[in-house]
């Protein structure tokens, strides 16, 4: 697994990832869909890693060039 987040695109994932977690566990319990707020376990742990295999199958990489 080559890395192929690059740094604006992982602060961005953990931004809104750690928003949608936040969702999950203060949203009333009142709210039936917010289940959907534990999708943000996925853009933390994809910017943790520095790899997204989404961005694999569409040919994205927006880490910067190594020298």
């Amino acid at each position: 697994m080559m890395a192929n987040v690059g740094g604006i695109d992982k602060i961005l994932r953990i931004v809104v990832g750690l928003a949608l977690i936040a969702f999950a566990l203060l949203a009333p319990a009142t709210i039936s869909w917010k289940w959907i707020g534990w999708i943000g376990v996925v853009p933390v742990l994809t910017a943790l890693m520095g790899f997204c295999p989404a961005y694999t199958l569409l040919g994205i990489n927006t880490c910067p060039a190594k020298k």
